[in-house]
């Protein structure tokens, strides 16, 4: 087995002075940062729970590391089979229920990327490659919901005029 080890460090910036003294005393910003990093990532609870809007949730960085990882498993397996890909984007989307209890969990993910190729004749195959990519990624492998990928392909206007 080879294995990869991660680490992450989490320090909580939110201590308005009487620390933890009531659920209303206390913010949510924290600072996730790891070593050789060069900046933190600033985070909080969504803003429906009594967080920072303008810092990221836990949620949103589930979603961040499902796309990323499919990006980064897509762009590899199209450098393999020669396939140029000029652009890439994702507007991935992610739906959570809470129960009464308060608990919750993700029921889905939809990434829905947009990927411009250099070639035109390769766009059935390169979306094709969406599929193995899904199966690659170590993110959306993990984790117990749905994570359904509903890719764009198209080629740059400048092959499309060739």
């Amino acid at each position: 087995m080879n294995e990869h080890h991660f680490a992450i460090e989490m320090r909580w910036t939110g201590n308005q002075g009487s620390g933890t003294s009531g659920y209303r005393a206390y913010g949510r910003d924290h600072e996730i940062s790891a070593a050789n990093k060069s900046h933190a990532i600033a985070g909080s609870s969504d803003r429906a729970f009594r967080g920072d809007s303008a810092r990221y949730n836990p949620e949103e960085l589930l979603i961040a590391a499902l796309s990323s990882c499919h990006m980064l498993a897509y762009l590899h397996l199209c450098a393999d089979a020669g396939i140029v890909v000029t652009a890439y984007e994702d507007a991935a989307t992610g739906t959570m229920v809470l129960n009464r209890d308060g608990s919750g969990q993700f029921t889905e993910v939809v990434l829905s990327p947009v990927v411009t190729l250099a070639d035109a004749s390769q766009e059935d195959a390169a979306n094709r490659l969406h599929h193995a990519a899904h199966e690659l990624c170590f993110i959306a492998r993990s984790v117990n919901f749905e994570v359904r990928c509903e890719p764009s392909v198209r080629a740059s206007s400048a092959s499309a005029t060739l």
